[in-house]
């Protein structure tokens, strides 16, 4: 007779071959008694201690009968009458018979390897680990410690094997694993390989821990950026990604915001709009033109949305007031006194609320596809508000499954002249920037914007620029916004996309009328 129990990952019994149906398992004190005598020596323990740690709120007279019933099912299972055996003051499961109990395998073979201290062995035990003891347990106490030792097991074995990329899916913060990645790198001379670990180091540790990299990092990062200086001529774009900073700041309700800081000159604050990952869009062709073109020659601040990005997903409060706010807490963290600010579709009527609420610290105002009156608010038909609301299920429902078509939707509205890299760049972007709920969360709040009575109030120059066919806020939300902004200038540009193209016309257009925009004087300032 031949017995199988597996108990790393999902739970399942085998005898004879034969896997014993989960749906068997329906009494669920039935397979708790099998899976605690699966792992004691010998597959047997002591009654009393059996119903202590199953019925640990229980007096001895009152667990007793649930034994008896526990076993009793446990026997109709597994298809035996001998299978759980009550002789007494013992309860044995299968006597006699030699189980096999991947758990203890694991251990056994894990204590081997470990005493032996060799990779290839650290490899072949961890052949044997499917997953954590009993996670769908995780509420009986009587598996802790054994899970816990299991798991300590599992990740010194990892250390032992050198997969370090394994280990950072466990431990993200685990600064070893991303040094060891660093020399390796280093030793491979993948200079780029280096930076980029140094990086996601340098964001979880800030994110998780509120530290920074240990000296030794910082070090193999300025050996890295040397060498690669050395060798080669650095693009204006790997220049402006090795100086990225990311740093975080707290709101007044508690929220903990990610904010970037590139390239050097007067600084541009840019107001968070849709989905942004300050980290992710370094590696993403959907924004990286964007970033290294305006931080050419400013100082480049942006910060990821509450809720998004490297900020704090699980948010308290998701308001227009809460953005403005938002904003005014990065303008502070980064030491901004007067400064320009740059609004991007979403973050164009937050930074008109800011400029019209500050008006002694925006020196210019920059505006680009974006609108006064959200989707919602605008509407001029029943039709229009459903559209709107189909947006929002979209989101909410669609959003986080594998298959992309349902973020396809935003995406083709965004570029829709991206080609098919693009598209995908810009699907695995809304994925990596939020969850389904805050996305949906976000376009309700967007259509119910309405800064009409706010424009007006701005005091600062105003630069409003619109692509002509723009496929998401449309044309003429635009020529409105600029139509209400006193001293403000409108720039048509040829396109389609509501995320400009580094490839196509408009692009250099506007970059170009930006930096002029941005090049004359601050009036403040003038005699």
């Amino acid at each position: 007779m031949s017995v199988r129990v597996q108990l790393l990952g999902d739970f399942s019994v085998g005898v004879d071959g034969r896997t014993i149906p989960d749906e068997a398992w329906s009494r669920r004190h039935a397979a708790a008694l099998v899976k605690l005598l699966a792992l004691r020596p010998g597959h047997q323990l002591h009654r009393e201690r059996v119903m202590d740690s199953l019925w640990p709120a229980l007096r001895i007279p009152e667990a007793a009968p649930r034994l008896y019933k526990a076993a009793h099912y446990a026997r109709k299972v597994l298809g035996r009458d001998d299978a759980v055996v009550l002789r007494g003051e013992t309860v044995t499961l299968f006597p006699g018979v030699d189980l096999e109990v991947d758990a203890l395998e694991f251990d056994a073979a894990a204590d081997s390897a470990l005493s032996r201290g060799a990779p290839a062995a650290a490899e072949a035990a961890l052949e044997l680990y499917r997953g954590d003891l009993l996670p769908h347990d995780l509420y009986d106490a009587w598996v802790e410690d054994l899970r816990d030792r299991l798991r300590l097991r599992h990740l010194l074995l990892l250390r032992q094997a050198e997969r370090w990329e394994d280990l950072l899916a466990i431990d993200p913060a685990d600064e070893e694993a991303h040094l060891e990645l660093m020399r390796k790198h280093l030793e491979q001379e993948n200079l780029r390989g280096a930076l980029q670990q140094f990086e996601r180091m340098e964001h979880v540790l800030a994110r998780e821990l509120g530290t920074s990299p240990a000296a030794e990092a910082v070090q193999l990062r300025e050996r890295a950026v040397d060498e690669l200086r050395r060798r080669e001529r650095l693009t204006p774009a790997e220049e402006t990604r090795l100086e990225q900073r990311i740093r975080f700041c707290r709101t007044p309700d508690g929220v903990n915001l990610a904010y970037a800081v590139t390239g050097s000159g007067p600084p541009l604050l840019k107001a968070a709009n849709w989905l942004t990952h300050v980290d992710h869009d370094w590696h993403s062709p959907v924004w990286r033109h964007w970033l290294v073109g305006l931080s050419d020659q400013h100082q480049l601040i942006r910060y990821d949305e509450r809720g998004c990005g490297l900020s704090d997903r699980d948010v308290p409060h998701q308001t227009f007031e809460a953005w403005v706010s938002d904003l005014e807490t990065v303008a502070d963290a980064a030491g901004l006194d007067r400064f320009p600010l740059l609004g991007i579709s979403q973050g164009g009527p937050v930074a008109i609320a800011y400029a019209a609420r500050h008006p002694e610290r925006v020196s210019h105002l920059v505006i680009y596809g974006s609108y006064a009156q959200g989707r919602r608010t605008r509407a001029t038909s029943e039709a229009e508000l459903r559209l709107h609301q189909l947006h929002v299920d979209l989101a909410r429902n669609g959003w986080g499954i594998d298959d992309p078509a349902f973020r396809q939707v935003f995406t083709a509205q965004f570029m829709p002249e991206g080609s098919r890299e693009l598209w995908d760049a810009f699907n695995e972007l809304q994925r990596q920037t939020t969850s389904p709920e805050n996305a949906a969360r976000v376009l309700e709040l967007t259509g119910g914007i309405d800064v009409v009575g706010l424009a007006p109030l701005v005091q600062a120059p105003t630069l409003v620029l619109h692509a002509r066919h723009d496929h998401r806020p449309p044309f003429e939300q635009g020529r409105l916004l600029a139509s209400m902004i006193p001293d403000s200038r409108f720039v048509a540009l040829d396109s389609s996309n509501h995320i400009l193209l580094g490839d196509e016309p408009a692009w250099p257009v506007f970059l170009a009328q930006v930096e002029a925009f941005l090049a004359t004087p601050d009036r403040a300032h003038l005699p």
